[in-house]
Order: C-alpha cells, then structure tokens, then sequence
C-alpha cells in the first residue's frame, strides 16, 4: 500500500492486514555529469514499491533530503543537519506508532555513515521505549550489495558509477546523461578537509562505463526480492503483523 496513493478508510482497512511500514530515505544530492540528483531517493522509492506488490506492507514517501558530507560542496547537493534529520525520524517513527503500525524498516537510497547513524541512533532509542515494536535499519546497498556482486564487475562501486548508472538506464532512462565518468576520490585517511572538491572533483565512485539497462533490471529486482525477504523476516512469519 502506497501511504501518498490511499484514502484514510484505505489505510484503516490496511492495518487489518499489516502493522509494517517502510519508511524510504534519499537524498538531493549531486550523482556526477550523467545522473539526476534524486537518484538516491528514487531508487529506494521504486524497490519499496515494488516488493509492495509481493507482501502487505505500507510505503511511506520518501524523504529527499538527508545528510550529505562528502558532496555538500558540489553544485546540486542539498543536505540537512544531523540534528534534523534525527528529529525528522523521531517524528516520523512516533507518529506512525499513533497511527498503529508496530514494524518499522527504514531504508536509505543514501548510504553517507554519518546519515545512516542518524537513523541507527533514533532507531534504537525509539526500540528502547517502545517494547512492542520492531526496527530495521539499513541502507540500499546493505541490501543489495551481496546479490549484486554476482552482476557488477567494477570493484569500489558505490557512487554513480556502475550500479546506480545500471539501475537509472532501467528506471528513468530519459534522465540518464550521455557521459559514463570513471572516479574514485582519494579523501586523506582519517583527516577531516573543507575542499572536498578537491579530492573528489567528478562526483562519482566507481565506473559508470560498465552499466547497462539490462544489469539495472537484474540489480533492481534482486533488490526487490531481497528486500521482501528481509519484511517476512521482519514479520515473523505473520503476514498480519
């Protein structure tokens, strides 16, 4: 059940059939020459709806914004603080628990460690005071990354390079630029650097030469199944819940 599709007497019929929500985060966020800056947030958006279709669950909108460390420099990206985004999330997770849903996933299209630990952190203290819940908590390429190994040959590939150019070619072909850049950024061990530019100039982290719409619908739907797997597990077992 897609929550921005649905009436309020359909989702008061939809808690007869689950308690799960999943709640999609993305980001605005520069993808290098060839690829939109809501690629993160439609990626997830997309594998979320459609592992809807195999098991009851809710999908929330996703979020466009979130933490952005290493690209707040390059021209498109638009991050959110920490601070917000964690409010956001306790906001979010309370008022979902109002409306009686008692599992929780939360799936990043973004995968910054910074972002991610916000929703961990929120995650866990919401798990702390709220003993009949369940959260999970990871992001798209936690999911996919061991099922994709099997299809991608570009090692490091993490950032508009092979896999999301893949998966992009599949999803929104018309906005999927003609470049296929090649980059990864050398950031000094352990140091923090204003200049991010500097050592990350292209945008992306991995090769986008490798892709191809086809690798995209194989990594698109081992996301998929590997995302439902993870709701039944979720679940139980009980398709109800």
């Amino acid at each position: 059940m897609i929550i921005e599709e649905i009436t309020m007497d359909d989702f008061a019929l939809g808690l007869e059939k689950t308690r799960t929500v999943i709640i999609p985060f993305g980001s605005t966020e520069e993808h290098g020459p060839h690829l939109p800056l809501a690629t993160d947030s439609i990626h997830v958006y997309e594998v979320c709806k459609e592992a809807s279709k195999e098991t009851p669950v809710f999908v929330a909108p996703p979020l466009f914004y979130g933490v952005c460390r290493s690209t707040r420099s390059h021209a498109g990206t638009v991050s959110i603080r920490p601070s917000t985004l964690r409010k956001v999330i306790a906001d979010l997770l309370s008022d979902f628990y109002r409306q009686g849903l008692r599992h929780f996933l939360m799936i990043s299209g973004h995968a910054s460690g910074l972002h991610m630990s916000c929703l961990i952190e929120v995650g866990e203290e919401f798990l702390q005071t709220h003993p009949d819940i369940k959260v999970a908590v990871l992001s798209i390429l936690d999911l996919g990354m061991p099922a994709w190994k099997k299809v991608i040959t570009t090692k490091d590939d993490s950032h508009a390079g092979e896999v999301e150019t893949s998966v992009m070619l599949h999803l929104r072909p018309h906005l999927v630029g003609e470049a296929r850049p090649r980059e990864w950024p050398r950031f000094p061990e352990h140091l923090l650097v204003k200049d991010k530019l500097s050592y990350w100039p292209g945008g992306v982290w991995g090769d986008a030469s490798h892709a191809s719409e086809g690798k995209g619908r194989e990594l698109f739907d081992l996301s998929v199944a590997a995302l439902v797997r993870l709701i039944k597990d979720l679940k139980g077992g009980d398709e109800s819940l």
